[in-house]
């Protein structure tokens, strides 16, 4: 119930804030659990990925630090999140999101990089998607990477691939691992594609340090 209160309450904020977003391929999302994945490219892309998996409901993965605050923590653990200590992340990051997965009609939402600012994929979506047992479904998110950008209402758009199978009878050898990363890796390429030809993302952090060297 929370949860639907909340994102009705953020389809609401985002349609103020910019009123510009477009969801495509939905036809592409698989009927029950599966893990959405896509590459980290600004602090509201989750938002928007919610909000466009919809009526689907989704987990999600934040850092301990933002359940330090009571009424934060409330509106988190309602919304389905849990935390992780990214600096030792514990057997809870893997069965937390299994278990949601396999017992409860929710869906996860991550992002391989871990930050906004790393574009190096990591396996542990892959060993989370092996032992529940769903797909992995790729998406991208194309549109303003700062506040300024989202308020002038440029275009926002998010994008779903195929899904992607682990052989759950297969070892995550690093060679496999390696297989269905590149793979990951190819899917957001190509619905970046899709979407826009000439789309290069420019993360924000680079951007500002280059311009001040």
């Amino acid at each position: 119930m929370f949860y639907s209160f909340i994102r009705v309450v953020a389809r609401i904020v985002v349609f103020i804030l910019n009123g510009n977003a477009h969801y495509l391929n939905k036809d592409r999302l698989p009927e029950g659990n599966y893990i959405l994945v896509g590459p980290h490219r600004t602090w509201w892309d989750p938002i928007y990925f919610a909000l466009a998996g919809a009526p689907k409901k989704f987990s999600f993965m934040a850092k301990q630090e933002l359940f330090k605050n009571p009424i934060l923590r409330y509106i988190l653990v309602h919304a389905n999140a849990f935390p992780v200590d990214r600096a030792n992340p514990g057997p809870s990051v893997i069965k937390t999101p299994v278990k949601n997965l396999r017992k409860k009609d929710l869906s996860l939402i991550m992002f391989p990089s871990g930050t906004r600012h790393s574009q190096e994929l990591k396996g542990g979506v892959l060993l989370i998607a092996k032992m529940a047992g769903v797909p992995i479904v790729p998406a991208v998110y194309q549109g303003p990477v700062t506040f300024g950008g989202l308020l002038k209402r440029q275009k926002i758009t998010v994008s779903f691939g195929e899904p992607i199978m682990i052989d759950r009878r297969v070892k995550l050898t690093e060679e496999y691992q390696a297989e269905i990363l590149a793979q990951m890796d190819q899917a957001f390429e190509k619905i970046d594609h899709e979407v826009d030809p000439n789309f290069v993302y420019l993360d924000p952090a680079e951007t500002k340090k280059n311009a001040e060297k």
